[in-house]
């Protein structure tokens, strides 16, 4: 198949053209990227630096760290510096890596949180052999599967979207390269385009969201015969999961499981799992989290008091 393009960069209409909004998110947007880069970094040297790092769920956990900063890294930087300037461009080939960049991480992150799932589904109903079924090799191979279906999930999303006829007009009504704002502009019918789109994101999408729900059920039928202080503590560690997972799958199905059009609304929930959601996990895990406080005040308080010694 011949792929053809008459243009070169795309221009993104933004979140707003009037001056003092465009001020007022690059300061809110700004404050947000810092948020989610010192947050998940906290995290991650927190855990390294730990007795949690030989944990499985932390070990999952410092992952999706690192796949929070990467994923929001692919729209955050350009969205802030676009605040700054009047003419929002994009070249063809940043387009299509962007589209790459954030269908990779987003399915990676995705797969963890699924394995994160499966993870306290072991640990709760089968804990006396948690750690033969989740050893250290294993958690390896999911890590490596979760990169696998990234890798595959995003592939396909931009071979469609590599080979439409791009003619004009080239005007992005979003603030990032997303699939539906590229289809309306493609000069060609994209119905079935489209609907692979929702077949690959949407739906798989809610499988996962499905069997992760499915996950909690069989938690919450385990917990009945568990102590009230047994009871308290895995409902303490797996609410925090399944506050990111609703924060994270709740716009996203909603952005991907319908007709392959574009709503006034795509822009808001963009934002929420582009940029919100990621800046809530590091709270979300750390605040609900009595084993990350714990791990948080003796690395950092012994890097205080051997820094104090060395001075």
């Amino acid at each position: 198949m011949e792929c053809k393009k008459n243009i070169s960069e795309f221009f993104l209409m933004g979140l707003s053209s009037k001056q003092n909004i465009q001020v007022f998110c690059f300061m809110f947007f700004s404050f947000c990227y810092l948020t989610i880069l010192s947050g998940n970094l906290l995290i991650l040297i927190t855990i390294r630096w730990s007795f949690l790092f030989n944990k499985p769920m932390y070990y999952f956990l410092s992952h999706l760290s690192s796949m929070d900063i990467c994923y929001t890294s692919c729209v955050t930087p350009k969205l802030i510096g676009d605040m700054l300037v009047r003419r929002k461009t994009i070249l063809y080939e940043s387009c299509m890596l962007q589209v790459f960049a954030m269908h990779f991480f987003g399915m990676i992150e995705i797969l963890i949180l699924t394995t994160m799932a499966f993870d306290r589904c072991v640990a709760i109903c089968r804990p006396l052999h948690y750690m033969v079924i989740m050893s250290r090799s294993r958690c390896h191979i999911l890590i490596w599967v979760s990169w696998v279906g990234g890798a595959v999930h995003s592939f396909s999303q931009v071979f469609m979207l590599i080979c439409l006829p791009f003619c004009g007009p080239n005007e992005l009504d979003n603030y990032y390269c997303g699939i539906f704002p590229l289809l309306k502009v493609a000069c060609t019918d994209t119905y079935i385009t489209g609907v692979l789109v929702v077949a690959n994101s949407g739906i798989v999408g809610s499988i996962i969201f499905v069997l992760l729900f499915g996950s909690y059920v069989v938690i919450l039928f385990t917990l009945r015969n568990h102590s009230a202080e047994g009871r308290r503590k895995a409902l303490s560690t797996c609410g925090s999961h399944i506050t990111v997972v609703v924060l994270f799958f709740g716009p996203s199905i909603f952005a991907y499981l319908r007709p392959p059009t574009t709503f006034p609304e795509d822009k808001i929930f963009a934002l929420f799992y582009t940029i919100i959601a990621p800046m809530f996990n590091p709270l979300i895990y750390t605040l609900r989290n009595t084993e990350m406080k714990n791990a948080m005040k003796k690395v950092w308080c012994q890097k205080t008091f051997s820094g104090d010694k060395q001075n």
